[in-house]
C-alpha cells in the first residue's frame, strides 16, 4: 500500500506577525483554527485541507497566489468577504482585467487578496 500521494495537503504560508495573520484568518476569513504546534506554527483547517502558519521575520516574497479558495459563488463570497474588511486587488493589464474584482480566467473566475502579511489569496468559481 502507497502512502503517497497522502489523501490531505497542508499549505504552508509565512507570516511576519502570527498575532496579526490569525486575526486576519479568524476574523475576516472565517477559518477553523486546529491550534498551534510546538514548533510555532498555528494551523486552520479548510475543507480537506490544513493551511499552516508558520513564523518567519522577513515574511514573503512571492508574486504569486500562494492559496486558491473554491467558491460555489464569487459575487457573493467577495461580498462576504469585503463586508469583513478584506481588500480587493483590481487589474486592467492586456492579458489580465477584473471587473468588479473579478477576472475570468477560461473556464473560471478569479478575484485576488493579499493577507495581512503579504501573501496573495485567490477565490475562484468553476464556470463549468
Amino acid at each position: 500500500m502507497s502512502t503517497f500521494p497522502s489523501s490531505e495537503v497542508t499549505c504552508m504560508l509565512p507570516v511576519k506577525d502570527m498575532e496579526r495573520a490569525r486575526r486576519f484568518y479568524d476574523t475576516l476569513l472565517g477559518l477553523q483554527p486546529v491550534g498551534g504546534k510546538p514548533d510555532g506554527k498555528f494551523v486552520y483547517r479548510c475543507g480537506g485541507t490544513e493551511i499552516a502558519l508558520f513564523p518567519k521575520p522577513e515574511g514573503t516574497k512571492a508574486q504569486h497566489t500562494a492559496l486558491s479558495f473554491r467558491v460555489v459563488n464569487i459575487a457573493d463570497a467577495i461580498a462576504l468577504l469585503k463586508s469583513r474588511g478584506v481588500a480587493f486587488a483590481d487589474y486592467d493589464y492586456p492579458d489580465l482585467k477584473t471587473v468588479g474584482h473579478v477576472c475570468v480566467l477560461g473556464s473560471e473566475k478569479a478575484a485576488w487578496f493579499e493577507d495581512t502579511e503579504g501573501n496573495v489569496l485567490c477565490l475562484h468559481e468553476d464556470l463549468a
